[in-house]
């Protein structure tokens, strides 16, 4: 499947995102090992946990298939994904350097 560098981004904003989510829970619920989550926290951690896998597993693959494609090196696609996120995160409206 073809992704585009656009894509690429948007699928690693939306596993940080998921990332973010499993660490706020983790956060607010404290460590397991100190205080017994609830059933319903458990239930929500792992789901939180697994759509963040999913989704950085997807990266992954895309990354992959997209270095692949345009015959790049996966680590400069990575770099280059990153840095795409980062300015987003910072405001930047302007593609980042290439």
């Amino acid at each position: 499947m073809a992704h585009t560098f656009e894509e690429l981004v948007a699928k690693q904003r939306a596993a940080d995102e998921a990332h973010a989510r499993v660490e706020h829970l983790r956060d607010a619920y404290g460590p397991p090992t100190r205080a017994k989550w609830s059933g319903q926290q458990t239930a929500t951690w792992e789901t939180a946990w697994r759509a963040w896998r999913d989704l950085d597993r997807d990266v992954r693959i895309a990354v992959s298939e997209y270095a692949r494609a345009e015959a790049v090196p996966r680590h400069e696609v990575e770099a280059r994904v990153q840095r795409a996120v980062r300015h987003e995160e910072q405001g930047g409206t302007d593609a980042p350097d290439a």
